[in-house]
């Protein structure tokens, strides 16, 4: 017999794994920040339930999300002072984070929060023609 929570897990990975293989760059970058928020939104829930080591791991996650996803990708050479600005904020959500995990507080949590959503509010909010200008640089 099949476990329900196996098959919706599955179904979950499969779905997931054909949105990354079909994703433009600009909705890759998306889903990072999205996983990330997601990720900071379990630890958030973890600490009200005095969870340690979900919390732990929802923040590694959310951590690796950050440093391994979305400052892995940042151009530093072709995006000047935007890119060194992007990641030392990168660099500064990932300390909050690990503050918030030390001390298991949701402050810093919540400030990181904060941060990451305004720059995905704005990653999302980029118009065609300036995805299209960066895409088409970057391949260059």
């Amino acid at each position: 017999m099949l476990n329900r929570g196996t098959g919706v897990s599955a179904y979950q990975q499969i779905d997931l794994e054909t949105a990354v293989q079909t994703a433009d760059p600009h909705r890759l970058i998306l889903m990072l920040f999205d996983g990330a928020l997601m990720a900071m939104a379990q630890a958030e829930l973890a600490i009200e339930q005095r969870n340690i080591p979900q919390r732990a791991a929802a923040i590694n996650k959310a951590v690796a999300i950050i440093i391994e996803g979305l400052k892995a990708s940042l151009d530093m050479e072709a995006g000047g002072e935007l890119a060194d600005r992007l990641s030392a904020l990168y660099d500064y959500i990932a300390e909050r984070l690990l503050h918030a995990n030390a001390l298991n507080i949701s402050a810093p949590l919540l400030e990181a929060m904060g941060l990451l959503r305004i720059i995905r509010d704005a990653w999302a909010e980029m118009p065609e023609e300036a995805r299209q200008k960066a895409y088409v640089r970057r391949e260059s």
